[in-house]
């Protein structure tokens, strides 16, 4: 250490002063969000209260501005204080959304969302029942007991799993999916079931800790009344419930998944093919590339055959990526031309289809950007 750097010797010792007491305060925080937590399990209360959250929130950052903190970084601290709160809550009990335990069926229940939500239902206090290739003869005896059968398995084979098991259920049992298709599983499910029917797509992955803000779609089918229960499920463990019609629900996710993990093969393909290796990439790559990089290289951190069945689900959704296939050609064009007049054109009109949006995007894309190059600079 340099004569200058000891003179900031008292300054740096108060900071590391400072930064303990910080710990110990987070410390104290998050035992009495545990307490918290207790009593919103026993009084039947949801572990993510959004109103709570903003009220929470638009108070810290004016605090913070009473204090000529900056009231964004406020904001950014509070809420991964509190999302740590709510990510502790996967190793403690969740509250119910029924007076008496559930008796609930995951089918495929060794794959990683039927996994997930076994964990979640088990720290719920509903009764866990879990079939999967392996155990498929022990249907017969479980099949009386069961309240709710949520089908969990790969898209390709979820409409016959759902003829088979149907079959074996009461006719007061709800039938649920979890596919990312919901309109032909529906209808599967209604041929081969006469008793309440719902469609549920969770929209994330098998590896998050928690369900807390996570987003749970449901398509109500069949006796809406008597799957209410299954909806307040969700909520109470903290989701963001949308309901919404099998058909539009479908025709969105075309494009959200099928699409896009068409595009990211796309990418990684090229990569591939060029031999640009994504170590080197990011040696110069922009806040901004880096995340686009990071996105595509996640897929290709997860199973091939989950993602064909995504992309080629079905003919609609095939009949999309020939479309595109056929427009990006059309916009190839600019470029064997050297149209810059054309690609300007373009990119001026898809300026006005975006809209506000495009607004919204670069503000929101500017706090990704500034907390990836923060994080992994």
């Amino acid at each position: 250490m340099t004569p200058k750097e000891k003179k900031l010797g008292p300054q740096r010792d108060r900071i590391d002063e400072i930064d303990s007491q910080l710990l110990d305060l987070l410390a104290e925080r998050r035992e009495i969000v545990h307490e918290v937590i207790d009593k919103k399990v026993k009084n039947q209360l949801p572990i993510f209260a959004p109103k709570r959250e903003d009220e929470k929130t638009k108070k810290f950052r004016k605090m913070a501005a009473n204090r000529n903190l900056d009231p964004d970084w406020a904001e950014d601290f509070l809420r991964m204080i509190m999302a740590s709160s709510r990510a502790s809550q996967s190793s403690n009990e969740f509250p119910r959304a029924t007076e008496e335990p559930k008796h609930i069926l995951i089918v495929g229940a060794k794959g990683g969302m039927g996994q997930l939500y076994s964990r979640i239902i088990r720290q719920t206090g509903h009764k866990l029942y879990q079939i999967d290739k392996h155990n498929w003869h022990e249907l017969e005896e479980m099949a009386p007991n069961i309240d709710l059968a949520i089908v969990a398995v790969p898209i390709n084979v979820t409409e016959d799993v759902i003829k088979r098991l149907a079959p074996k259920l009461k006719p007061d049992t709800i039938l649920a999916d979890f596919t990312s298709n919901k309109t032909d599983p529906i209808k599967t499910m209604k041929e081969a079931h006469d008793g309440p029917i719902l469609g549920l797509h969770p929209m994330h992955g098998p590896d998050v800790d928690n369900l807390s803000k996570q987003l749970m779609v449901v398509c109500t089918a069949r006796d809406t009344n008597t799957s209410e229960w299954v909806i307040q499920q969700s909520k109470l463990w903290g989701m963001r419930v949308v309901e919404a019609d099998a058909e539009k629900h479908d025709h969105v996710m075309h494009m959200v998944q099928g699409l896009r993990h068409f595009v990211a093969l796309l990418h990684g393909s090229f990569m591939k093919t060029y031999d640009l290796k994504p170590q080197d990439i990011l040696d110069y790559s922009s806040p901004i590339y880096r995340a686009e990089l990071m996105m595509t290289g996640r897929i290709f951190a997860q199973s091939a055959e989950l993602y064909a069945d995504i992309v080629f689900a079905n003919e609609e959704r095939r009949e999309l990526l020939l479309k595109f296939i056929e427009h990006n050609d059309k916009l190839a064009q600019m470029v064997k031309n050297d149209d810059k007049e054309g690609f300007v054109k373009e990119f001026e009109s898809v300026t006005d289809f975006f809209g506000k949006f495009a607004s919204q995007a670069l503000e929101e894309s500017g706090y990704l950007i500034n907390r990836l190059a923060d994080r992994f600079a």
